[in-house]
């Protein structure tokens, strides 16, 4: 694998509490070729204009917003991340078949209108990586095993006609299985060796990852909290390389 074919794996997590903090990490990692990922604390605090300012400084940009809504809230949502110009967002699959297929509709809506050049990729989050199977099982309700759970919401994201999933590297073989090489898999709960796990339960270094055949890995904290962002990144890259 190339050095650029392995920074296009990766998305760092932009996890920042307002826009001048975000856009000087990002300055750190102009041109390395990475995605950039803006979720909640940085859109709420930042709101579209983050997303316009990363694309236009020429990142690629998943924004990670996790709508869970009734479909015709998610329809007009995934309308609006498709007129920013996102370039990948996520849903929840909790939410169920006819909300999925609401935000595609949405994003269809949108580039019918001639409002976006192209379309963004709609993905599915299936568990979240700081989940156990005690917290699944006890706490959110759901029986079996964490993998069984993310399989079945893979499966109902694909049939919504969704492009992917949010799912730990854990799952990545499984949910290709049953959904196929070409479904994507964004897989956070990555961490280089040695780094701490902080919060997630459900984690593999970054060559872990690749092996399992992760389409695109989210890595923040290792990255974003390194005393030079820069240096830490290409530590990874080196590693994937070398995979």
């Amino acid at each position: 694998m190339t050095r650029s074919e392995a920074a296009g794996k990766v998305m760092i997590a932009l996890d920042k509490p307002d826009a001048d903090a975000a856009l000087r990490l990002a300055s750190v990692l102009q041109g390395a070729g990475c995605w950039m990922k803006v979720g909640m604390e940085l859109f709420y605090a930042a709101g579209p204009s983050v997303v316009r300012e990363l694309k236009n400084r020429g990142f690629r940009v998943f924004l990670d917003l996790k709508m869970h809504d009734i479909p015709n809230t998610v329809r007009g949502g995934a309308r609006s991340i498709a007129r920013m110009g996102a370039d990948l967002f996520n849903v929840h699959a909790a939410g169920g078949l006819a909300m999925m297929r609401a935000a595609a509709e949405g994003v269809r809506e949108a580039v019918q209108a001639g409002d976006v050049a192209a379309a963004p990729l709609i993905i599915a989050v299936t568990q979240l990586t700081s989940t156990s199977r005690t917290v699944l099982n006890e706490e959110i309700g759901i029986a079996g095993s964490v993998e069984d759970a993310v399989v079945r919401y893979a499966r109902l994201a694909r049939q919504a006609g969704l492009h992917g999933v949010v799912a730990s590297p854990l799952e990545v073989r499984a949910v290709k299985a049953a959904c196929g090489g070409d479904f994507l898999t964004v897989t956070p709960g990555i961490r280089p060796a040695g780094a701490a796990l902080n919060d997630q339960a459900r984690v593999m270094t970054p060559r872990e990852a690749l092996a399992e055949g992760t389409d695109y890995m989210v890595i923040g904290r290792p990255v974003t909290a390194a005393a030079n962002p820069r240096a830490a990144f290409e530590s990874i890259l080196k590693e994937l390389t070398e995979a």
